[in-house]
Protein backbone atom coordinates (compact mmCIF):
# COMPACT_ATOMS: atom_id res chain seq x y z
CA UNK A 1 0.00 0.00 0.00
CA UNK A 2 1.26 3.42 -0.60
CA UNK A 3 1.56 6.43 1.44
CA UNK A 4 1.58 7.06 5.25
CA UNK A 5 -0.41 4.42 7.83
CA UNK A 6 -0.05 4.89 11.80
CA UNK A 7 -1.51 1.25 13.35
CA UNK A 8 -2.26 1.57 16.78
CA UNK A 9 -2.95 -1.84 18.26
CA UNK A 10 -1.03 -3.80 20.79
CA UNK A 11 1.81 -5.95 20.54
CA UNK A 12 2.10 -9.16 23.13
CA UNK A 13 -0.60 -7.15 25.86
CA UNK A 14 1.55 -4.18 25.57
CA UNK A 15 0.13 -0.81 24.13
CA UNK A 16 2.17 -0.06 20.83
CA UNK A 17 2.44 2.28 17.21
CA UNK A 18 3.76 1.27 14.07
CA UNK A 19 4.03 3.70 11.53
CA UNK A 20 4.37 2.30 7.74
CA UNK A 21 5.92 4.28 4.69
CA UNK A 22 4.55 2.56 1.34
CA UNK A 23 3.67 -0.91 3.32
CA UNK A 24 7.25 -1.28 4.62
CA UNK A 25 7.49 -0.33 8.62
CA UNK A 26 9.65 2.48 9.35
CA UNK A 27 8.85 3.23 12.64
CA UNK A 28 8.20 1.27 15.85
CA UNK A 29 6.65 2.40 19.35
CA UNK A 30 6.09 -0.05 22.42
CA UNK A 31 5.59 -0.02 26.19
CA UNK A 32 8.40 -0.58 27.73
CA UNK A 33 9.13 -2.30 30.95
CA UNK A 34 9.90 0.48 33.19
CA UNK A 35 9.35 4.49 33.34
CA UNK A 36 8.78 6.47 30.04
CA UNK A 37 11.17 8.66 28.68
CA UNK A 38 9.52 12.39 29.72
CA UNK A 39 8.54 11.35 33.08
CA UNK A 40 8.91 14.16 35.40
CA UNK A 41 9.96 13.82 38.64
CA UNK A 42 10.33 15.74 42.50
CA UNK A 43 13.79 14.41 43.42
CA UNK A 44 15.89 13.82 46.54
CA UNK A 45 19.78 14.50 45.53
CA UNK A 46 21.06 11.68 47.64
CA UNK A 47 24.66 11.70 46.67
CA UNK A 48 27.63 13.08 44.58
CA UNK A 49 30.01 11.55 42.27
CA UNK A 50 33.39 12.77 42.74
CA UNK A 51 35.22 13.37 39.85
CA UNK A 52 32.59 13.38 37.27
CA UNK A 53 30.42 16.64 38.84
CA UNK A 54 27.31 14.79 39.40
CA UNK A 55 24.71 13.26 41.63
CA UNK A 56 22.59 10.32 42.63
CA UNK A 57 19.27 11.08 42.97
CA UNK A 58 16.38 9.30 44.93
CA UNK A 59 12.93 9.24 42.26
CA UNK A 60 10.35 6.55 43.31
CA UNK A 61 10.95 4.79 40.12
CA UNK A 62 14.54 3.93 41.84
CA UNK A 63 17.69 5.81 41.49
CA UNK A 64 18.95 8.57 38.94
CA UNK A 65 22.21 9.55 38.05
CA UNK A 66 22.00 13.66 36.99
CA UNK A 67 25.69 14.40 35.48
CA UNK A 68 25.49 17.88 36.27
CA UNK A 69 24.39 18.94 39.32
CA UNK A 70 26.41 22.22 40.24
CA UNK A 71 25.27 23.67 43.34
CA UNK A 72 23.18 21.21 44.47
CA UNK A 73 23.26 19.52 47.57
CA UNK A 74 22.47 16.16 49.06
CA UNK A 75 18.90 16.25 51.13
CA UNK A 76 17.79 19.00 48.30
CA UNK A 77 14.20 18.56 46.17
CA UNK A 78 15.02 18.93 42.64
CA UNK A 79 12.43 18.90 39.89
CA UNK A 80 14.26 16.12 36.94
CA UNK A 81 13.05 14.29 33.64
CA UNK A 82 14.06 10.98 32.29
CA UNK A 83 15.50 11.53 29.05
CA UNK A 84 16.24 7.69 28.02
CA UNK A 85 16.07 4.33 29.06
CA UNK A 86 19.03 3.17 31.57
CA UNK A 87 21.44 0.61 30.69
CA UNK A 88 20.88 -2.94 32.61
CA UNK A 89 22.02 -1.74 36.08
CA UNK A 90 22.42 1.24 35.91
CA UNK A 91 21.01 4.48 36.93
CA UNK A 92 17.88 6.17 35.50
CA UNK A 93 19.15 8.89 33.26
CA UNK A 94 17.78 12.20 34.17
CA UNK A 95 18.29 16.73 33.48
CA UNK A 96 17.26 19.49 34.74
CA UNK A 97 16.10 20.87 32.01
CA UNK A 98 12.52 19.97 32.19
CA UNK A 99 10.93 20.16 29.02
CA UNK A 100 7.02 20.02 28.50
CA UNK A 101 5.90 18.47 24.82
CA UNK A 102 2.46 18.24 22.80
CA UNK A 103 1.91 18.09 19.26
CA UNK A 104 2.16 21.72 18.30
CA UNK A 105 4.62 23.47 20.80
CA UNK A 106 7.30 22.52 23.67
CA UNK A 107 6.88 24.99 27.06
CA UNK A 108 11.25 25.65 27.58
CA UNK A 109 11.00 27.08 31.31
CA UNK A 110 14.33 27.53 31.33
CA UNK A 111 14.79 29.20 27.78
CA UNK A 112 12.82 31.92 27.67
CA UNK A 113 11.35 32.97 24.15
CA UNK A 114 9.40 32.22 21.24
CA UNK A 115 10.86 30.24 18.52
CA UNK A 116 9.15 28.80 15.63
CA UNK A 117 10.06 25.39 13.61
CA UNK A 118 12.56 26.30 10.76
CA UNK A 119 10.91 24.09 8.35
CA UNK A 120 7.46 26.53 8.32
CA UNK A 121 9.14 28.90 5.61
CA UNK A 122 5.65 30.09 4.65
CA UNK A 123 6.06 34.17 5.31
CA UNK A 124 2.96 35.10 6.23
CA UNK A 125 2.27 31.75 8.51
CA UNK A 126 4.77 32.47 10.04
CA UNK A 127 3.58 35.56 11.11
CA UNK A 128 0.64 34.58 12.13
CA UNK A 129 1.48 31.54 14.14
CA UNK A 130 4.05 34.13 16.16
CA UNK A 131 1.09 36.09 17.10
CA UNK A 132 -1.17 33.86 18.01
CA UNK A 133 1.62 32.20 20.26
CA UNK A 134 2.40 36.09 21.77
CA UNK A 135 -1.47 36.51 22.75
CA UNK A 136 -1.52 33.31 24.55
CA UNK A 137 2.17 33.29 26.04
CA UNK A 138 2.47 34.85 29.63
CA UNK A 139 5.17 34.70 32.24
CA UNK A 140 8.56 33.90 31.78
CA UNK A 141 8.70 30.42 29.95
CA UNK A 142 10.03 30.11 26.46
CA UNK A 143 7.93 28.34 24.15
CA UNK A 144 8.99 26.22 20.80
CA UNK A 145 6.48 26.25 18.12
CA UNK A 146 6.71 23.34 16.28
CA UNK A 147 6.16 22.15 12.36
CA UNK A 148 2.83 20.54 12.53
CA UNK A 149 1.19 24.06 13.02
CA UNK A 150 1.62 25.16 9.36
CA UNK A 151 -1.40 23.40 8.60
CA UNK A 152 -3.31 23.28 11.83
CA UNK A 153 -6.15 25.76 13.12
CA UNK A 154 -5.23 28.51 14.96
CA UNK A 155 -7.85 27.49 17.39
CA UNK A 156 -6.00 24.29 17.88
CA UNK A 157 -3.00 25.81 18.40
CA UNK A 158 -4.11 28.19 20.99
CA UNK A 159 -5.45 25.28 23.21
CA UNK A 160 -2.65 23.24 22.64
CA UNK A 161 -0.15 26.19 23.91
CA UNK A 162 -2.39 27.00 26.40
CA UNK A 163 -2.46 23.40 27.89
CA UNK A 164 1.09 22.41 27.97
CA UNK A 165 1.35 26.07 29.36
CA UNK A 166 -1.06 25.66 32.39
CA UNK A 167 0.68 21.88 33.00
CA UNK A 168 4.18 23.47 32.98
CA UNK A 169 3.35 25.87 35.22
CA UNK A 170 1.72 23.84 37.81
CA UNK A 171 4.69 21.06 37.78
CA UNK A 172 7.26 23.66 38.20
CA UNK A 173 5.93 25.41 40.94
CA UNK A 174 5.36 21.96 42.82
CA UNK A 175 9.07 21.46 44.20
CA UNK A 176 8.56 21.03 47.91
CA UNK A 177 8.06 17.54 49.33
CA UNK A 178 9.15 13.92 49.14
CA UNK A 179 9.59 12.30 46.02
CA UNK A 180 7.18 12.09 43.49
CA UNK A 181 6.35 11.38 39.60
CA UNK A 182 4.79 14.69 38.92
CA UNK A 183 4.37 13.42 35.40
CA UNK A 184 3.84 10.71 33.33
CA UNK A 185 5.76 10.14 30.22
CA UNK A 186 3.95 9.28 26.71
CA UNK A 187 2.72 6.13 25.83
CA UNK A 188 2.95 4.64 22.51
CA UNK A 189 -0.25 6.03 21.33
CA UNK A 190 0.30 9.20 22.74
CA UNK A 191 3.75 9.59 21.02
CA UNK A 192 2.81 8.69 17.44
CA UNK A 193 -0.22 11.66 17.97
CA UNK A 194 2.25 13.63 19.35
CA UNK A 195 5.25 13.18 16.69
CA UNK A 196 4.22 11.78 13.63
CA UNK A 197 2.50 14.49 12.33
CA UNK A 198 2.78 14.19 8.76
CA UNK A 199 -0.78 13.30 6.78
CA UNK A 200 -1.06 9.53 7.35
CA UNK A 201 -4.25 6.86 7.29
CA UNK A 202 -4.62 5.94 10.98
CA UNK A 203 -5.82 2.38 11.39
CA UNK A 204 -6.88 2.27 15.81
CA UNK A 205 -9.18 -0.96 15.30
CA UNK A 206 -7.52 -3.78 17.15
CA UNK A 207 -5.70 -6.59 15.08
CA UNK A 208 -3.97 -3.84 12.71
CA UNK A 209 -0.93 -5.45 13.18
CA UNK A 210 -1.70 -8.69 12.14
CA UNK A 211 -3.80 -7.40 9.09
CA UNK A 212 -1.68 -4.93 7.79
CA UNK A 213 1.63 -7.29 7.60
CA UNK A 214 3.45 -5.15 10.87
CA UNK A 215 4.00 -8.55 12.82
CA UNK A 216 5.93 -10.30 10.30
CA UNK A 217 8.11 -7.39 9.65
CA UNK A 218 8.74 -7.24 13.26
CA UNK A 219 9.25 -10.78 13.77
CA UNK A 220 12.33 -10.00 11.24
CA UNK A 221 14.06 -7.83 13.02
CA UNK A 222 15.24 -10.56 14.91
CA UNK A 223 17.56 -10.83 12.06
CA UNK A 224 20.90 -8.56 12.52
CA UNK A 225 20.74 -8.60 9.01
CA UNK A 226 19.76 -5.53 6.65
CA UNK A 227 19.58 -6.45 3.12
CA UNK A 228 21.62 -3.26 1.43
CA UNK A 229 20.57 -4.37 -2.24
CA UNK A 230 22.99 -5.98 -5.52
CA UNK A 231 23.58 -9.15 -2.30
CA UNK A 232 25.41 -6.68 0.24
CA UNK A 233 24.04 -6.59 3.33
CA UNK A 234 24.60 -4.79 6.64
CA UNK A 235 25.00 -6.70 10.29
CA UNK A 236 23.61 -5.01 13.24
CA UNK A 237 24.47 -6.64 16.29
CA UNK A 238 24.29 -4.80 19.97
CA UNK A 239 27.10 -5.98 22.85
CA UNK A 240 26.81 -5.36 26.42
CA UNK A 241 29.42 -2.40 25.61
CA UNK A 242 28.34 -1.16 22.30
CA UNK A 243 26.18 -1.75 18.98
CA UNK A 244 28.52 -3.42 16.07
CA UNK A 245 27.54 -2.26 12.34
CA UNK A 246 29.48 -4.52 9.92
CA UNK A 247 29.09 -4.08 5.72
CA UNK A 248 29.55 -6.74 3.54
CA UNK A 249 29.78 -6.62 0.16
CA UNK A 250 28.58 -10.01 -0.42
CA UNK A 251 29.04 -11.61 -3.59
CA UNK A 252 29.61 -8.00 -5.84
CA UNK A 253 33.25 -7.64 -6.48
CA UNK A 254 33.13 -4.78 -8.67
CA UNK A 255 35.42 -1.89 -8.03
CA UNK A 256 32.40 0.35 -6.70
CA UNK A 257 30.58 -2.30 -4.75
CA UNK A 258 32.13 -1.14 -1.34
CA UNK A 259 31.09 1.94 -1.85
CA UNK A 260 27.77 1.16 -2.99
CA UNK A 261 27.08 -0.82 -0.09
CA UNK A 262 28.73 1.82 2.56
CA UNK A 263 25.99 4.32 0.93
CA UNK A 264 23.54 2.15 1.29
CA UNK A 265 24.23 1.46 4.38
CA UNK A 266 24.22 5.07 5.81
CA UNK A 267 20.51 5.66 3.96
CA UNK A 268 19.09 2.84 5.84
CA UNK A 269 21.35 2.68 9.43
CA UNK A 270 18.99 5.29 11.14
CA UNK A 271 15.89 3.11 10.39
CA UNK A 272 17.78 -0.23 11.69
CA UNK A 273 18.37 1.39 14.77
CA UNK A 274 15.30 3.29 15.24
CA UNK A 275 13.40 -0.16 14.85
CA UNK A 276 15.37 -2.11 17.13
CA UNK A 277 15.34 0.15 19.95
CA UNK A 278 18.99 0.55 19.60
CA UNK A 279 21.43 3.25 21.40
CA UNK A 280 24.90 4.19 22.70
CA UNK A 281 28.10 3.65 21.14
CA UNK A 282 27.80 2.74 17.55
CA UNK A 283 30.49 1.28 15.33
CA UNK A 284 30.82 0.90 12.07
CA UNK A 285 32.94 -1.54 10.12
CA UNK A 286 32.39 -0.36 6.79
CA UNK A 287 33.18 -2.27 3.44
CA UNK A 288 36.69 -1.21 1.69
CA UNK A 289 36.68 2.21 0.31
CA UNK A 290 38.95 4.60 -0.92
CA UNK A 291 39.28 7.30 1.44
CA UNK A 292 38.66 9.79 -0.71
CA UNK A 293 35.16 8.85 -0.85
CA UNK A 294 34.60 9.02 2.87
CA UNK A 295 33.56 12.37 2.48
CA UNK A 296 30.60 11.19 0.15
CA UNK A 297 29.34 8.57 3.01
CA UNK A 298 29.63 11.59 5.61
CA UNK A 299 27.61 13.98 3.36
CA UNK A 300 24.76 10.03 3.30
CA UNK A 301 25.20 9.52 6.71
CA UNK A 302 24.71 13.31 8.10
CA UNK A 303 21.10 13.10 5.89
CA UNK A 304 20.38 10.29 7.10
CA UNK A 305 20.09 11.35 10.59
CA UNK A 306 18.72 14.42 10.51
CA UNK A 307 15.60 13.18 9.44
CA UNK A 308 15.76 10.52 12.21
CA UNK A 309 13.95 11.55 15.64
CA UNK A 310 16.52 10.12 18.08
CA UNK A 311 19.42 12.59 18.69
CA UNK A 312 22.90 10.87 17.29
CA UNK A 313 26.23 12.45 17.48
CA UNK A 314 28.43 11.62 14.26
CA UNK A 315 31.90 11.71 15.89
CA UNK A 316 34.37 10.46 13.72
CA UNK A 317 36.48 7.92 11.96
CA UNK A 318 38.77 6.04 14.49
CA UNK A 319 42.69 5.03 13.45
CA UNK A 320 41.62 1.69 12.50
CA UNK A 321 39.30 3.03 10.12
CA UNK A 322 35.65 2.53 11.76
CA UNK A 323 32.91 5.24 12.00
CA UNK A 324 31.69 5.98 15.48
CA UNK A 325 28.38 6.94 16.48
CA UNK A 326 26.89 8.37 19.70
CA UNK A 327 23.09 7.93 19.95
CA UNK A 328 20.61 8.40 22.40
CA UNK A 329 18.93 5.95 24.13
CA UNK A 330 15.51 7.67 23.98
CA UNK A 331 13.73 3.83 22.54
CA UNK A 332 14.06 0.88 24.69
CA UNK A 333 15.74 -2.39 22.93
CA UNK A 334 13.10 -4.54 20.87
CA UNK A 335 14.30 -7.32 22.94
CA UNK A 336 13.93 -6.00 26.11
CA UNK A 337 10.05 -5.20 25.33
CA UNK A 338 8.66 -8.37 23.35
Amino acid sequence: MKGRQIILDTLRDREAAALLVDGVLDDLLVEPDGPRPGTIYRAIADRPVKGMGGMFLKTPDGMAFLRKSTGLRPGQPVLVQLTGYPEPGKALPVTQRVLFKSRYAIVTPDAPGINLSRSIRDEEARVEILALAHEVMDGPYGLILRSACEHAEPEEIGEDIASVLALATQVMEDLEGKTELLVEGDGPHSLAWRDWTDPADVETNLGGFERLDVLDQIDRLASPAVQLGSGAEMYVEPTRALIAIDVNTGGDTSPAAGLKANMAAARLLPRALRLRGLGGQVVLDLAPMPKKDRRGFEAALRKAFKADSIETALVGWTPLGNYELQRQRGRAPLNWTV
